[in-house]
């Protein structure tokens, strides 16, 4: 059997352009917001690093997107909502009894890039 001849490369972005950024005072608020945009239905949070959130990538299903993503290796979010939330937990459950899953997503270099850059946010 052959080996298919191709070659693999890892180009991560190079800017994230946030348009829109909310900070929830608790998690709980975040949940409550991310439960209720969901309509319902099962949503979840990102943690990192003691930061909760949510975000909604611009998708590059336009030309300008697109041709941004690829030439400048530049993306777009269009909302981004956090709180802080120190210690990790699997779920959040609001008051209400609203129950949102949380992923810890630690591993992941840009993500983690994004909580540190909220934690130096001024709220």
């Amino acid at each position: 059997m052959s080996k298919p001849e191709v070659s693999i490369s890892y180009q991560p972005f190079k800017e994230i352009v946030i348009l829109e950024k909310t900070f929830f005072n608790t998690p709980e608020d975040l949940a409550r917001f991310t439960s209720v945009i969901a309509g319902g239905k099962l949503a979840g949070l990102y943690w990192v690093d003691g930061v909760v959130f949510l975000y909604f990538p611009l998708p590059a299903s336009t030309a300008a997107v697109a041709k941004a993503l690829l030439e400048t290796g530049k993306v777009y979010w269009t909302f981004l909502g956090y709180s802080m939330m120190p210690k990790y937990a699997q779920i959040i459950e609001t008051k209400e009894k609203m129950i949102v899953p949380v992923v810890d997503i630690s591993n992941d270099l840009i993500l983690r890039s994004v909580a540190h850059w909220l934690k130096e946010q001024k709220v």
